[in-house]
């Protein structure tokens, strides 16, 4: 199948967007994904229109890979949880799809188009749990912490008290475990660093209230 993919349909395209989830019990902010050191590329990035950008290199064996080998420049869009539906990322996915086609001048500028103006993460890394037990989550998807804030604590099946997880540096939330039980080593909490981390939370909170904003003044259509 991803040999026909890849002959069929990948290697006509000049552009592509690769649609992710999260993994199953963890959800990811929306965010892109992408070879920010090719300049067509990174523009494509900024024109999506999600605060979060994080340069991504290469793997060996990804669709990225294969569509760099062909010269197809693509784009990861990351958010959501696996088997769920998420309104926010769906819309902020579709939203960003029309900005990537009207930036291509593949359909129309919209000049009522407020653009949401992305950051990109100078490095991200996942905090793992240092012992197994019941998790009593704190922080969320997208909260701005701090060095030394305390993100959630594991305890035992009678409440003592295991191991409290806190974060390391400043940053914002992209990435959560969601199930309440956790095994040592396991990643719970994806964070991504920024040098303007209180910019990025506020474009944020710009993206959910302009679509949430959208679906309230989306009238009914005439038939």
């Amino acid at each position: 199948m991803a040999h026909v993919f890849i002959n069929q349909i990948l290697s006509k395209c000049d552009y592509g967007i690769d649609l992710h989830t999260g993994a199953l019990h963890r959800s990811n902010l929306p965010q892109i994904r992408a070879n920010l050191n090719d300049r067509k590329t990174r523009a494509m990035a900024y024109a999506f229109g999600v605060p979060v950008v994080l340069n991504s290199t290469l793997r060996n064996g990804s669709l990225s890979q294969a569509a760099a080998d062909l010269g197809v420049r693509i784009l990861l869009y990351e958010a959501g949880e696996a088997l769920r539906f998420d309104e926010l990322c769906i819309r902020a996915g579709v939203k960003g799809i029309l900005n990537v086609l009207r930036h291509l001048a593949m359909l129309p500028r919209d000049r009522a188009c407020h653009a949401i103006e992305p950051f990109i993460a100078r490095s991200s890394g996942w905090l793992r749990a240092s012992d197994s037990g019941i998790v009593n989550h704190k922080k969320s998807l997208g909260d701005h912490v701090h060095r030394g804030e305390l993100l959630a604590t594991i305890v035992d099946p009678y409440g003592c008290e295991l191991d409290r997880m806190l974060c390391n540096a400043e940053g914002i939330i992209i990435g959560r475990l969601n199930i309440p039980l956790v095994q040592k080593g396991e990643a719970m909490y994806h964070i991504a660093y920024f040098h303007e981390p209180h910019e990025v939370a506020e474009s944020l909170e710009l993206l959910q209230d302009s679509l949430l904003q959208e679906d309230k003044t989306a009238g009914p259509k005439a038939p």
